[in-house]
């Protein structure tokens, strides 16, 4: 099924939402004056759409194999990567000293929502290589950035992200992999790491692995991880690939989706140690691998947004199309296209609203990174930093969930055909069921947010968030339109549950951690509803542009029928705690 970007949305939410312009004015972003972001969404929503768009399916079906030892992507994908780099997409925020474009991360989230949309499994590589360059640039030698970087920025190699080993998944301080100083400035690294994302393939000629590893005299736990750079091959003094390094794919896992992205086990040192440097300082490696794991969590939050955008585009266009029965109301001879039926309208709208809240979210951090590294005032860029902190988790979670509630629902709307793999529904839930789990399972993202995120400030960052809502539903309210319905009683309600709820987690976290953590999950669905509700309402206030009515619709049906849940969430959060801890009777042995 085809896949048109939705350009204009994007640019609307961009521009209402995010703050693009906001940006522009405040000199923050001065080469995206005169119109420059619309120029490139739309020349990358030809290039998602034409090129990469009718590769999914072939990709899905076919996969990535192991031939003769070697990792083989799809038919059509060397050449379209190819092309998509030489294009300068993989750039586009990356330091211009380097080859980069240096536009704002806004872009880039428009940008990859589209590659994703297109073919999730095609944007992953992508999605690594711009981890990689971010550290390296953060925390890389100025020899290490001579050498790799421009390269990576290009795309001409891809880079990697190494954590994971067979017993060491969320919590690294059980991670094994070793790394021995070789005396001449480099490192002999040996282990097993598993679920390498595009850890070997066929579309660059180099690849450029970051690995987290123990030195011998490391202390334990994470606080004794080191991070180094192992390329595949060595790089001559040309810059060239030269002798192939100590390190192979073992073997690609065969997965419930996302086929064609080669997901391998990787083994470094068979014979005598993989060559590696050191990235940033000896036994501080986690904080740089970090700096690769917060870029990757917005995008990965962006995935999300990604599969529920078309799966909506593919559910609408089935149901503007099949016909059965006779809806209430349906005029003319013969059956209803299934559109006309309420039941099947309210998938839509619950698919169309829930991913416009998660973009929304998703491009609120995008926004939040711009300013935390733009603005020039200490005060204002602590805050957009804090911003970002919060919002990334929440963003990352919701959006993928909302990954997966949309794909199912589209799956719904197409009935029987929805289980048919012919029609494609079915390939868009497998891949987006991956995405809660990598780059910190969606449990962590809640963990996270409560424990470390809310105490920020003093909790003065999440109140001056919680403020920012309750001026968008004090707006709804003196727009007194009679079209938003009772979105400003709903959106009301969500936020001062948010607020309630808020004060109980920092009540509790610092006497009664294991309440706190009970309620995390829930705590995040509830911020994700408040803030994207409030962000669509917003966008439903936008007067005299072109599809206003259609975003009234969208943010009343959120408030109705989607920001409803948010008392029982808060409930959940204040008064469940019980009923977890009391829950462990259950599985008494």
């Amino acid at each position: 099924m085809s896949y048109r970007p939705p350009v204009e949305d994007m640019l609307f939410t961009l521009r209402h939402t995010a703050g693009l312009d906001r940006l522009s004015e405040d000199g923050l972003a001065p080469e995206l004056d005169g119109g420059m972001a619309a120029a490139i969404l739309e020349e990358a929503g030809k290039f998602a759409g034409d090129v990469i768009a009718p590769l999914n399916a072939v990709g899905d079906k076919i996969g990535s194999r192991i031939v003769d030892g070697k990792v083989v992507t799809p038919p059509g994908w060397r050449e379209a990567y190819r092309t998509w780099a030489e294009a300068g997409w993989n750039g586009l925020t990356a330091d211009p000293d380097f080859g980069g474009q240096g536009l704002p991360q806004l872009v880039q989230a428009a940008c990859v929502e589209m590659w994703n949309s297109a073919s999730f499994a095609f944007a992953l590589g992508p999605l690594l290589t711009a981890g990689a360059i971010e550290a390296v640039h953060a925390h890389g030698s100025e020899e290490l950035k001579r050498t790799y970087l421009a390269k990576l920025v290009s795309g001409e190699w891809m880079g990697t992200m190494n954590l994971t080993e067979p017993q060491a998944g969320s919590d690294l301080n059980a991670l094994r992999a070793k790394a021995e100083r070789a005396g001449d400035g480099t490192y002999r690294i040996f282990g097993q790491k598993i679920y390498i994302t595009y850890g070997d393939h066929d579309l660059t000629d180099n690849i450029v692995h970051l690995v987290l590893a123990r030195l011998p005299d490391a202390p334990a736990g994470t606080r004794g991880i080191s991070l180094f750079l192992v390329p595949k091959y060595l790089v001559n003094p040309d810059g060239t690939p030269g002798a192939a390094n100590d390190v192979r794919c073992h073997s690609i896992e065969h997965k419930l989706g996302i086929h064609a992205s080669p997901t391998c086990t990787m083994v470094y040192g068979d014979q005598g140690g993989a060559v590696g440097w050191l990235i940033g300082e000896e036994n501080r490696g986690l904080a740089c691998m970090f700096t690769m794991m917060n870029n990757a969590r917005l995008n990965v939050g962006l995935q999300g947004v990604a599969i529920a955008e078309r799966a909506t585009q593919q559910a609408l266009r089935y149901a503007q199309d099949r016909r059965q029965g006779c809806a209430p109301g349906h005029k003319g001879e013969g059956m209803s296209p299934i559109i006309e039926h309420p039941d099947v309208r309210r998938m839509l709208l619950r698919m169309r609203s829930q991913t416009g809240a998660a973009r929304s979210l998703c491009y609120l951090v995008a926004e939040a990174l711009d300013r935390s590294h733009r603005e020039t005032d200490e005060t204002a860029r602590k805050a957009a930093s804090e911003r970002a902190a919060l919002l990334t988790p929440v963003a990352k979670a919701y959006s993928t969930d909302i990954g997966v509630e949309v794909a199912s629902m589209g799956v719904q709307v197409h009935g029987g055909m929805g289980f048919v793999e012919e029609t494609g529904a079915a390939q868009h839930l497998r891949d987006a069921r991956i995405a809660t789990i990598y780059e910190g399972t969606n449990g962590i993202q809640a963990i996270d947010l409560v424990t470390r995120k809310l105490p920020l400030s003093g909790g003065d960052a999440v109140r001056t968030l919680i403020a920012g809502m309750r001026d968008a539903v004090a707006e709804v309210a003196k727009a007194n339109d009679p079209g938003f319905g009772r979105m400003g009683e709903r959106l009301r309600d969500a936020v001062d549950s948010l607020d309630r709820a808020t004060a109980h987690m920092l009540g509790v976290l610092g006497t009664r951690p294991d309440e706190a953590l009970a309620g995390a999950t829930d705590y995040l669905k509830l911020f994700a509803l408040a803030q994207g509700g409030t962000s669509l309402a917003a966008q439903a206030l936008v007067p005299d542009e072109h599809g206003r009515a259609a975003r009234v619709a969208t943010a009343r049906f959120f408030a109705e029928q989607v920001a409803t849940e948010a008392p029982a969430l808060e409930r959940a959060v204040v008064d469940g705690a019980g009923a977890v801890a009391d829950g462990a009777l259950v599985f008494a042995a």
